[in-house]
């Protein structure tokens, strides 16, 4: 049975403020000047087998839109790890919510596979993704793509939601499975992806 997430939320306009301060301080970080819309969280979370999820990985967690739902679901003997560059997001996550399933990582989601060894977990189940590659540079997109695949577990899921189709061709060179979809209820409306190896 998914145990809620313990939290100490803050108002939501600190979080909304936190996000665009951001924003604009670090266009490269994000992709939009807005979290995800509950429509979009609500179609990712849709994408999971709950049941069979013990190891979930976000990659850009941002103000913890996503990592909340996902604590909310996900099973009391899982664990989710959260791998965000920002240190501002870290810290925010890190006062934010209280969840023991819950490990936050300040680092670079080129080094998933590094860091789930670290943490002493097994291949991720699925990992989910709302880093804005198309503003990456090249090697460090590839980088990512790749190490995403050698992150999962053989039946693991991939799933990036992203504005473009940029990504499109990076991930169908690693993945042998990538099914697109469409949420229009967002800003900006967004595609979203969903690779298996």
């Amino acid at each position: 049975m998914p145990t809620p997430a313990v939290k100490r939320a803050p108002a939501p306009i600190s979080a909304a403020w936190l996000f665009a301060r951001n924003f604009f301080k670090h266009p490269s970080m994000l992709g939009s000047i807005v979290p995800s819309s509950p429509f979009l969280v609500k179609d990712l979370m849709g994408q999971i087998d709950w049941d069979r999820a013990r190891v979930l990985v976000e990659f850009g967690p941002g103000v913890g839109t996503i990592t909340r739902e996902v604590l909310k679901r996900m099973r009391s003997d899982a664990v989710m790890l959260v791998i965000e560059l920002n240190p501002d997001f870290v810290d925010y996550l890190g006062h934010t919510i209280r969840d023991p399933r819950l490990r936050i990582v300040h680092g670079s989601a080129a080094h998933v596979c590094r860091i789930l060894a670290e943490q002493g977990l097994a291949p991720a189940d699925y990992i989910i993704s709302s880093l804005p590659y198309s503003l990456l540079r090249e090697e460090l997109r590839r980088e990512i793509v790749s190490e995403s695949r050698n992150a999962l577990k053989a039946q693991g899921s991939l799933l990036v939601f992203q504005y473009n189709r940029f990504l499109l061709p990076y991930l169908k060179s690693s993945f042998s499975s990538v099914r697109q979809g469409f949420q229009p209820l967002n800003i900006l409306p967004a595609l979203i992806f969903h690779c298996t190896p």
